[in-house]
């Protein structure tokens, strides 16, 4: 009974996971306590000229959310994304505290989600802040990091290819970057240029320059890793069509 017991704790500490699935736990912390909230506006829906479907899974990408770490599902998918590159089976939060982790010099280019409470516990972590520091122009050498990660910020960026580029530079020989844009899934990127002011965010945010949208990326985002010169594009899917998250080597 005792080691039934103690199997059954492991078992729900650690979960295995085997996607594409729906997800019903937190990955970072563990927690089953996770919420829904509706997150697009109508505007934006307009602006985007989303389905209904695109809508849906939009929402949920955005707005599961865990109760106990705060957690959305896109920072799930980073989270993900770094575990089953480094062929863990766990949670973030003990991920974190491997070994393998401690001696990675690891770059968050703005707060990747809710999963910079977990990636400053690394000893070699550096948080980099718009607007003090430009994801198109960064105060870095080249070689410098182990893993970069950012998370839905190139929509915003006026050139993204150009962050791409700067984020090649700075990464040592076999690091990697890992992150996520809202990607709609079965669409090509489009620029927005020529097109209505569209804005993420909420209340004041959505008339500040820095969440204006410049690029709605589609599944063609692949192509632009490639050109910059990454040697390996990984998607990894943590819930289909909600949750994707890049990692690209160099």
């Amino acid at each position: 009974m005792i080691v039934s017991k103690i199997l059954s704790k492991f078992k729900n500490e650690r979960p295995k996971i085997n996607p594409p699935y729906s997800v019903d736990q937190c990955i970072c912390c563990g927690s089953y306590s996770l919420e829904q909230s509706i997150i697009l506006w109508e505007d934006l829906i307009n602006e985007w000229e989303l389905t209904e479907t695109e809508v849906d899974y939009m929402n949920r990408q955005q707005g599961l959310r865990c109760l106990r770490c705060k957690a959305n599902l896109r920072t799930m998918a980073l989270a993900y994304a770094m575990m089953r590159n480094e062929n863990y089976q766990g949670l973030f939060k003990d991920f974190v505290k491997t070994r393998r982790m401690k001696f990675k010099k690891v770059l968050e280019v703005n707060e990747a989600g809710w999963l910079t409470q977990y990636l400053q516990k690394l000893p070699l972590h550096y948080l980099a802040k718009y607007p003090e520091i430009d994801a198109q122009d960064m105060p870095f050498s080249e070689s410098s990091f182990d893993i970069v990660i950012h998370s839905d910020i190139l929509e915003h960026i006026p050139n993204p290819d150009k962050a791409i580029n700067e984020v090649f530079r700075i990464l040592k020989p076999d690091g990697y970057c890992v992150f996520t844009v809202p990607m709609l899934v079965g669409k090509l990127s489009r620029s927005r240029a020529g097109l209505a002011p569209s804005h993420h965010g909420c209340g004041e945010q959505r008339i500040r320059d820095d969440y204006l949208v410049y690029t709605e990326f589609g599944t063609d985002m692949w192509e632009r890793l490639t050109k910059v010169g990454f040697s390996e594009v990984r998607i990894y899917s943590l819930e289909f069509p909600a949750a994707q998250s890049f990692l690209c080597k160099k």
